[in-house]
């Protein structure tokens, strides 16, 4: 960037635009920088009676992370844990029978523990550094390169905007949270009847062969300062992962994170199979207060979640913020007004299922949708996940015991197709940047809803047939060596004693 300090007319700079120096583990708008090549401010040249010492630009000063954007995102990183742990572990467990609550417990916080190592010894380097469009590389294996030894400083990673950056570690340790929570979710689906070893073995395959490349084609890029011209602006381009090339928006995860999950737990239940006594017996949530404290908990969390994607505490931020908690109120109503209509009443389960519900749909949507285009996101995502609970899973005939597949599945879809209408200006939404030299937004004239609509079709169709097949293989993996499925006898007892040894509550 150039730039002309009016006020000293004897004054001159050149500066060649710098390329951001691309480390090969640059993240989607977190691309690790050197000092040297970071795009700076002109200083002030020379006097004129010394100008000719001043023909050379003057040394590029490396861009400094703000403490505000820093703090934020640490914040924000600290809320999608809570989301986990306690909240997730706690809204599944309350839906359980009381038998089953401390082995859902303990699938969900092991479960993350072990996807939180496995990304840092190799998950953020696959998912976010330069390879091709399908997995990145190794340069940040065990998180090498985070620090910088030469310099004594860490490395730093862009946000989305030119010359804003983070401390990289922050934003690995933010996706951190994003990888294991999607790997959670999916227990949601076969909780009751499911080998503990078998849950992790399983979650080290999906985590591997679906979670890291579905990051990586969605989210993976080179950097706005990436973008220094538009003779390097394709070629810049090329290097993202295959769905960002394609200009999918998923802003916190739509299709990285909640239909990933929901196809690979769908594929879960019909692979391990009904729960003894489905169909025949009442499968009664032993603790809907547990349920709705951790929905209550999921939530708040939320707003790290997608507030937080925006990488920074600005406008944006703030879109995804108000989004988050707009459009989950509108879903509650919505799946209120749906039961009292299909049931004469409106539940407790269903107030909470249906925040879930909006929670979900919103995700890709957050940062990308005007306020009044969530709203509207959250009400249509409460109607269809209410049915995807209750139509789509007699249609479907499979025993996903949480309904991970009716919220997240439904919901995710429903989200990440509707970003693409009310994107639009002419919906209120902020459009998409349609050229990274200059940041310029597409104009409303230029903006087609059809296009951008199929663009995001493209993307949930590739997600579910990826997912779709690594799950497949990797039960099957799981089932030929360890066995995906207690005793019929263990399920009977309840697994808290049969795989734990101990009980939730005691008489």
């Amino acid at each position: 960037m150039k730039k002309l300090l009016a006020g000293l007319a004897l004054a001159a700079g050149l500066l060649a635009p710098a390329a951001w120096a691309q480390d090969a583990a640059s993240a989607p708008a977190a691309v690790a920088a050197s000092a040297a090549d970071a795009p700076a401010p002109v200083a002030a040249a020379a006097p004129a009676e010394a100008a000719s010492a001043a023909t050379e630009a003057a040394p590029a000063a490396a861009p400094v992370p703000n403490k505000g954007d820093t703090t934020w995102m640490m914040v924000s990183t600290l809320l999608v844990i809570m989301m986990v742990v306690p909240g997730l572990a706690l809204f599944y467990g309350g839906l359980v029978r009381s038998k089953n609550m401390l082995s859902v417990l303990m699938q969900v916080m092991v479960g993350f523990s072990l996807i939180v190592v496995l990304w840092v010894i190799y998950g953020y380097s696959f998912a976010f550094t330069e390879g091709n469009k399908f997995i990145g590389g190794t340069d940040r294996l065990f998180m090498k390169g985070i620090w910088d030894n030469v310099a004594g400083t860490f490395a730093n990673g862009a946000t989305f905007s030119k010359g804003v950056v983070i401390p990289e570690i922050v934003f690995a340790a933010f996706q951190a949270t994003f990888a294991g929570i999607t790997a959670c979710l999916i227990i949601g689906a076969f909780a009751e009847r499911i080998k503990f070893s078998a849950v992790l073995a399983f979650l080290v395959l999906w985590f591997t062969f679906s979670y890291i490349p579905m990051a990586h084609m969605v989210w993976f890029w080179m950097g706005p300062d990436a973008y220094t011209s538009a003779a390097v602006a394709e070629e810049m381009t090329s290097k993202a992962g295959l769905i960002w090339q394609w200009g999918a928006l998923d802003f916190a995860g739509g299709t990285v994170v909640h239909i990933n999950a929901a196809v690979a737990g769908l594929v879960g239940a019909y692979m391990v199979g009904k729960r003894v006594g489905y169909g025949k017996e009442a499968f009664t949530p032993h603790s809907l207060t547990l349920t709705m404290v951790g929905a209550s908990l999921l939530w708040v969390g939320w707003f790290g979640f997608n507030a937080g994607s925006a990488l920074e505490a600005n406008g944006f931020a703030a879109l995804a913020f108000f989004n988050t908690l707009a459009a989950t109120a509108a879903a509650v109503l919505a799946w209120c007004i749906g039961e009292a209509l299909l049931k004469g009443k409106a539940s407790m389960l269903g107030a909470a299922s249906g925040a879930v519900a909006g929670l979900v749909a919103i995700t890709p949507a957050a940062g990308n949708v005007g306020i009044g285009g969530g709203l509207v996101i959250g009400f249509i995502a409460g109607f269809a996940c209410l049915w995807g609970v209750s139509g789509l899973k007699k249609l479907l005939g499979a025993d996903d015991s949480l309904d991970v597949f009716g919220v997240h599945g439904v919901g995710g879809i429903v989200g990440a197709i509707l970003t693409g209408v009310f994107n639009s200006p002419n919906l209120g939404g902020p459009s998409a940047v349609g050229d990274w030299v200059t940041v310029a937004m597409v104009a409303p004239d230029a903006y087609s809803i059809a296009s951008q609509v199929w663009i995001q079709t493209k993307g949930v169709l590739l997600t579910i047939v990826w997912s779709g097949v690594v799950s497949v293989v990797a039960y099957k993996l799981v089932d030929l060596t360890i066995g995906l499925r207690v005793t019929e006898e263990e399920e009977r007892e309840g697994l808290d004693i049969s795989s734990h040894g101990e009980t939730a509550y005691h008489k």
